[in-house]
């Protein structure tokens, strides 16, 4: 597996201004590639924000050509998980390295939820923190203060529970 990518702002969310594009030579089913890219996405491209804005360009494509010339990977095979395992890998290095190169990009900030009720929560928890303005404030000023990451949170517990 080989990959490429650019973006720089406007990296929020669903990917935004960014284009990727990573190649293999695995021998894979159409449906079987194309599941595990978007399972790779979720995990990579569509969890990074550098300044919350979005726009009307943004693409991950991968490419097999099949010329490895290994038996052809189905989908709930070992080979799938494999290569699962293994995009993976470089999608969320290539969507770490866009983060580091934002535009006024000054810290890059890994945010781990714990005990959530659900990975959907834990999705939501993580971008409530990195997109506010405050916590990104206090990280950029070097005073990462726990308040303002509670706020955070707090904001977007009242969003749930309105909707509920």
């Amino acid at each position: 597996l080989g990959g490429m990518a650019k973006g720089s702002g406007m990296i929020a969310p669903h990917l935004a201004t960014l284009l990727a594009f990573i190649t293999s030579d695995i021998k894979i089913e159409k449906g079987c590639l194309k599941t595990c890219l978007q399972r790779a996405v979720d995990k990579s491209f569509d969890m990074i924000t550098v300044d919350g804005d979005t726009s009307t360009n943004d693409m991950v494509a991968v490419l097999a050509n099949g010329a490895a010339g290994n038996d052809e990977v189905v989908s709930g095979t070992p080979g799938e998980a494999l290569f699962q395992e293994a995009l993976n890998h470089v999608c969320i290095e290539l969507a770490k390295m866009i983060v580091k190169d934002g535009e006024g990009a000054t810290k890059f900030l890994e945010i781990r939820i714990k005990g959530a009720a659900s990975q959907e929560d834990a999705r939501k928890a993580a971008m409530a923190v990195a997109n506010s303005n405050l916590v990104k404030t206090a990280f950029f000023g070097e005073d990462p203060n726990w308040g303002r990451i509670i706020c955070a949170l707090g904001i977007m517990y009242r969003r749930w529970d309105r909707a509920a």
